[in-house]
């Protein structure tokens, strides 16, 4: 995982742009702390802390000694979809307004790619 936030946020965005794809679903089990930490090669309070906060967004659960599952609605996958989209359209806005263009010229740009 490459990025400049903090691992455990790069896992957590990972799992709801999983999650955003339908590649996760409702009920789907997660890999253990340390299956994913020795995957990620990571230590397993880093993932402990993604999991956590996952449980705390209400998107995944847990149970002491068990495996964690997603736990969602479908209405809550759609806004997970939502919120992600939102964040790379205003990222893709903010670079498009450093470069000088217009926002004629963006939409042109954007439009040319659209097809």
């Amino acid at each position: 995982m490459e990025g400049s936030s903090p691992i455990y946020l790069q896992i957590t965005d990972y799992l709801k742009r999983l999650i955003a794809s339908g590649e996760l679903a409702d009920g789907d089990m997660l890999p253990s702390r340390r299956e994913l930490s020795a995957y990620l090669g990571v230590n397993p309070n880093t993932v402990q802390k993604a999991y956590r906060l996952l449980e705390e967004e209400g998107l995944i659960s847990s149970r002491l000694g068990a495996k964690s599952y997603i736990s969602l609605t479908d209405e809550r996958a759609e806004e997970i979809g939502r919120r992600i989209l939102e964040g790379e359209i205003r990222a893709a806005v903010t670079s498009l307004k450093r470069t000088g263009l217009t926002l004629d010229e963006a939409v042109s740009m954007v439009e040319r790619y659209w097809d």
